[in-house]
């Protein structure tokens, strides 16, 4: 266990003898995994600008699971659960790979959701904005300009919402402060002075799409 910033890390290894278990412990390890937790909590709360306790969420404790499982990852109650059989399969360098799976996951830990209000798409379009200010993108993500609508989720919200970060510094920060207590599409209106969908219009026009 380890604890930094006043959050405690563990990492429980429930994998046996599994492949993908194997595997994450010779390329990926226990201590690179709560090295990783740590900077990525460090880096979401810079991202999302909250230099102080009463901005972020009251999290004591986050603790990773690796299994044998379905799926990728999921975060839930303050943990976060990575399937070691997707870890097994993977071609390429799965350390690298796993590090962005950890700062999208733990994105989830401490960004806000309007009460359960916010779209599940910006959701996972903020948690994966984190993975691209990291620099740890897959390459089958989806190019700038590209997509069928903005709060279609993951790679395709994250690169819009780096477009809207370009247009005012912090947008995505700001945005997920006004999410603490609830959603509404006003907010980008707010940040921007434009509709989400003029924006979403203006980002796929600069890009030809």
């Amino acid at each position: 266990m380890q604890r930094i910033h006043a959050v405690q890390y563990a990492v429980n290894d429930n994998t046996g003898n599994s492949g993908g278990g194997v595997r994450f412990r010779s390329e990926i390890g226990g201590d690179y995994s709560l090295q990783t937790l740590s900077c990525a909590t460090g880096f979401i709360w810079r991202i999302f600008q909250q230099n102080n306790l009463a901005d972020r969420k009251d999290v004591q404790k986050v603790t990773l699971f690796i299994e044998n499982g379905d799926g990728v990852a999921f975060a839930v109650d303050n943990e976060i659960h990575v399937n070691a059989n997707y870890l097994g399969n993977y071609s390429g360098d799965v350390k690298r790979e796993f590090t962005g799976v950890i700062y999208h996951e733990m994105t989830h830990i401490w960004q806000w959701k309007g009460n359960g209000q916010t779209p599940g798409g910006l959701i996972e379009g903020i948690a994966d904005f984190v993975r691209l200010k990291a620099n740890y993108i897959p390459s089958h993500w989806v190019q700038p300009g590209q997509g069928k609508k903005w709060d279609q989720g993951y790679d395709v919200t994250a690169r819009f919402l780096d477009y809207c970060n370009s247009l005012r510094k912090g947008f995505v920060a700001k945005l997920n402060k006004k999410m603490r207590t609830g959603y509404s599409a006003d907010y980008f209106v707010d940040l921007s002075g434009k509709t989400v969908d003029q924006l979403w219009s203006d980002y796929k026009a600069k890009y030809g799409n």
